[in-house]
């Protein structure tokens, strides 16, 4: 089983992703304030002070309960805190979890960035936790997000209807996955390959 409360930070050459603390509110408040586009598709929007606040101390609540590990994101070209990540609902039983909650700042978007992350991330998931499956989700809306996990290599299972609450109402959630034969056999390398 693993422990999602134990520190973990994973590194490369171009980003840090090191465990999301409270004292995060002060560095990621300028996307909070400034890029409301960030958080249409957020089933917890992190728009505005307080609305941050909530989004870190639900996702420090989670990590508490071993059901998350969300990470601050901290781009080593630029020097500068970028956004955040996590592994989400834990799945012992199936070994499995999710990968999302997953944003960047409009300058971080198409750099490249993305797909340092996704890849420690995977490599942590499939080669230390030896998890078979890592499950991806969106707002069925979302394509740039959608376009994003497929560029990484997602495969798209399909649509759940209607399957959460968001703060519009209801939402469907394209779901899409990597499992651990394509994370070995080309998902890993393309991943190399292109970041």
């Amino acid at each position: 089983m693993i422990d999602l409360t134990k520190e973990l930070s994973l590194e490369d050459e171009r980003v840090r992703l090191r465990p999301l603390l409270r004292t995060d509110a002060g560095a990621l408040l300028e996307f909070a304030l400034n890029e409301p586009e960030l958080w249409i598709y957020s089933l917890i929007p992190a728009n505005g002070k307080d609305n941050l606040e909530r989004y870190i101390e639900l996702a420090l609540q989670a990590r508490e309960s071993n059901l998350a590990l969300p990470f601050l994101v901290f781009d080593k070209k630029t020097n500068e805190v970028a956004g955040s990540t996590r592994f989400y609902d834990y799945q012992p039983i199936h070994n499995a979890i999710q990968l999302g909650f997953t944003w960047y700042g409009k300058r971080f978007q198409g750099t490249g960035l993305n797909k340092h992350c996704k890849r420690l991330m995977l490599q942590q998931a499939f080669e230390e936790w030896q998890l078979d499956r890592v499950e991806f989700r969106a707002d069925a809306l979302n394509q740039r997000s959608i376009v994003a996990m497929k560029s990484i290599g997602c495969v798209e299972e399909g649509v759940l209807r209607s399957n959460c609450a968001s703060p519009t109402g209801r939402r469907d959630s394209i779901v899409l996955s990597i499992l651990k034969d394509e994370w070995h056999h080309s998902v890993k390398a393309k991943l190399i390959a292109s970041s």
